[in-house]
Parts: C-alpha cells; sequence; structure tokens
C-alpha cells in the first residue's frame, strides 16, 4: 500500500475511534432528554459542554467509549480475540465504580467478577433478563473489532459476535455489532460505500435486516433513539445517510435524545470511518478528554491490520 494510501486510511481508523468519543462526550449532555427538552433547553446542542445527569465535565466520556477503550487496548495488546482478557479489563473498569453501567452489561460484569467464564456470564443474564436484555451496551462499544479485523470479513463477524456475547448474549445485539462492523470495515476500506448496504448483507437476522431496510423511510419524527439496540442501529445509520459531513451525523444523532450518548458513540464510529479524524471539528477535539490514548490506540489496530 502506499503511503499516501496508508495515511488515509490511519485518518479513517483515527477518525472511528475518536468521532465515537466524540458523540459519546457531545451526546452525555443531554442524555434522557426529549427531543423538545434538547431544543428548549439548548437549541440546537453542538458543543461538548459536559453536565447532564452525570454532571461530567466538558470533554468526559461515558462508559460506551470506556468500553471501547478497554476493547481496544486489548486487540491491540493481544494481537488476537482474547474473552479472557477483554472480560478481565471490563471487570477491573467495573471494580472502578464508573458512574454509569448499563443494567444488562452490570449484570453480566458481576458473573464475570464472581468468577463464572466470559463464555457463560453473557448467557445466564440474557436468560435472566431476556427480553428486556436486546440493549445498545454491546454495540455502543464495538467499532474496535472493525478496525482490528478490517481485511478479514470471517473474523470482524466472529469477533464482533463474540465480544457482543460477553455481556450481551441476546441474538438482537450479536447480530447488529455483526452488522454495525461489517459497514465500518467497508468505510474504512471506501468512504463511498454504501454502509447500509454493507450492513444488511453481514447480517443473519431477519429482524435486524428488516431494521437496517427501514432506514431510508425513518425521519426525526418517526425514529427512536432509547436504549433498544435496533433503536440505536437505525437512528446511526439515518444520521450518516441523511447528513453530508461527520459534524453533522453527529449533531443529528445526539439532538434525537434519550440514549444520545451511545446513539453519537455509534453515529460518530460511522462518520469517522467515512470522513476522518481530520474531518472531526477542532473545537470538539480541543476539549475531549483521552483523545491521545485513542489516537496511539487506532495507530495500533491499523499496525495490527495491517500485519494479519
Amino acid at each position: 500500500m502506499q503511503n499516501t494510501d496508508t495515511e488515509k486510511l490511519r485518518d479513517r481508523y483515527r477518525g472511528a475511534l475518536l468521532g465515537s468519543a466524540i458523540g459519546d462526550a457531545l451526546g452525555a449532555t443531554v442524555e434522557f432528554m426529549s427531543r423538545a427538552d434538547i431544543l428548549a433547553q439548548h437549541g440546537v446542542h453542538r458543543n461538548i459542554t459536559g453536565g447532564g445527569w452525570l454532571k461530567l465535565p466538558a470533554g468526559e466520556v461515558t462508559d460506551d467509549t470506556q468500553m471501547a477503550r478497554c476493547l481496544a487496548r486489548s486487540l491491540a495488546d493481544v494481537g488476537r480475540f482474547d474473552g479472557d482478557d477483554i472480560s478481565a479489563k471490563f471487570v477491573e473498569w467495573y471494580a472502578s465504580n464508573p458512574p454509569d453501567i448499563g443494567n444488562t452489561t452490570r449484570d453480566a460484569l458481576k458473573r464475570l467478577a464472581a468468577g463464572l467464564p466470559w463464555t457463560e456470564a453473557g448467557l445466564q443474564t440474557h436468560e435472566a433478563m431476556r427480553p428486556r436484555d436486546a440493549s445498545n451496551g454491546s454495540l455502543m462499544r464495538a467499532a474496535p473489532v472493525a478496525l482490528f479485523t478490517r481485511t478479514d470479513a470471517e473474523l470482524n463477524a466472529r469477533y464482533s459476535a463474540d465480544q457482543s456475547r460477553i455481556t450481551h448474549a441476546n441474538p438482537l445485539c450479536i447480530d447488529a455489532c455483526v452488522a454495525l462492523n461489517s459497514a465500518i470495515a467497508a468505510l474504512l476500506d471506501n468512504p463511498a460505500a454504501d454502509a447500509t448496504e454493507a450492513a444488511i448483507a453481514a447480517s443473519t437476522n431477519d429482524i435486524v435486516r428488516a431494521s437496517l431496510a427501514a432506514v431510508p423511510k425513518q425521519t426525526v419524527e418517526t425514529l427512536s433513539a432509547g436504549g433498544y439496540v435496533l433503536a440505536t442501529l437505525q437512528s446511526s445509520f439515518w444520521a450518516i445517510t441523511r447528513h453530508d459531513s461527520a459534524e453533522a451525523t453527529i449533531i443529528a444523532a445526539v439532538n434525537l435524545g434519550d440514549d444520545a450518548d451511545t446513539t453519537g458513540a455509534v453515529a460518530g464510529a460511522l462518520a469517522g470511518a467515512k470522513w476522518g479524524f481530520s474531518a472531526l471539528p477542532q473545537r470538539w477535539l480541543n476539549v475531549l478528554i483521552g483523545g491521545d490514548e485513542l489516537l496511539k490506540l487506532a495507530d495500533q489496530l491499523l499496525e495490527r491490520s495491517m500485519n494479519q
């Protein structure tokens, strides 16, 4: 690969991780707010200001980015998918008493912390909580897998599914992660790729496929942006397919409200993979906390993907 092509790819790798973190940090301010309340209090929410129900400092991220960072660290350090290592990193993070953990994730991490193998913890959570466990907690963190496995579609699908199974073994969650990461990998390789088409092609679940196929029919009024995994998937793909820049995509996603940080994180990963780090507004990058490590991890994942 020529140096210019490598640098363009590096820009998109960095964009995917940083775009996701930015969507998370921007969305955290308006998480759990309705669209009407966002409009009344912020107009169009477009600046990373912190606050929100978690009362975060400006630029701080939530569990979305924190768990994605654990996954990225493991893939970069170990050089393969290691469920035990990823689970240990998740449990270490859980033990740090983070301010926000989703209910499904919390249940599975409790089981992991008690010594249950990762191959069983998510399954037991699924049995105990279904159908309430069809939530977006594994989708929000999935993007590093796409960066690591970009050159191998089969490996991308397998690792995307396995990272979901650690906490979210619901078939909808597993397949949504596979679909999302297929789209991210397609955009990393070719920014002009049809992200929705790539996601549908990778999905083996009729419900997920139908949700993605319905994206072109959706409007701000008809979209749901809550914690249901397919609501997040659909809203994120709507945001990237209806807007012409990374900034516009991320702003549109978080202003849908409800689970705004997660919709922002997933849409931000897609947008960053498509338009690159260089397209992310400097005003966001200037305040983002932890961006330097994410840049390093993106570069490490690129190197790993090129040496597979």
